[in-house]
């Protein structure tokens, strides 16, 4: 199994940015479609972005041309560029990983993917 572990995440004016790690341990993260998730406290999990093992990329609307999902397989890392930040963005920013045999494929409900970080809190102040 692959263990996530998130890092990067603080407290940061709006308009300001944040870069977010997932740094993946026990199996090579090559092999997994990896996204990115948010949950604000009585809210459901949403996603955010994913990158497919080709590199492929998908992302909610609330984000897209703010955020950039990217992956480093030499490194075992995923990241997440997050820029114009927003009090909405506010939230505990979650990684996860699906092992997938296609290239191609992206995942965007929390339903498909098996392993999961325990989370980073990104807090933007207004």
């Amino acid at each position: 199994q692959v263990q996530l572990v998130e890092s990067g995440g603080g407290l940061v004016q709006a308009g300001g940015s944040l870069r977010l790690s997932c740094t993946a341990s026990g199996r090579t993260l090559s092999s997994y479609v990896v996204g990115w998730f948010r949950q604000s406290p009585g809210k459901e999990r949403d996603f955010v972005a994913a990158i497919s093992r080709s590199g492929g990329t998908v992302y909610a609307d609330s984000v897209k041309g703010r955020v950039t999902i990217s992956r480093d397989n030499a490194k075992n890392t995923g990241y997440l560029q997050m820029n114009s930040l927003k009090s909405e963005d506010t939230a505990v920013y979650y990684c996860a990983a699906d092992r997938v045999s296609l290239p191609v494929l992206v995942r965007t409900t929390p339903n498909d993917y098996d392993f999961w970080g325990q989370g980073t809190q990104v807090t933007v102040s207004s």
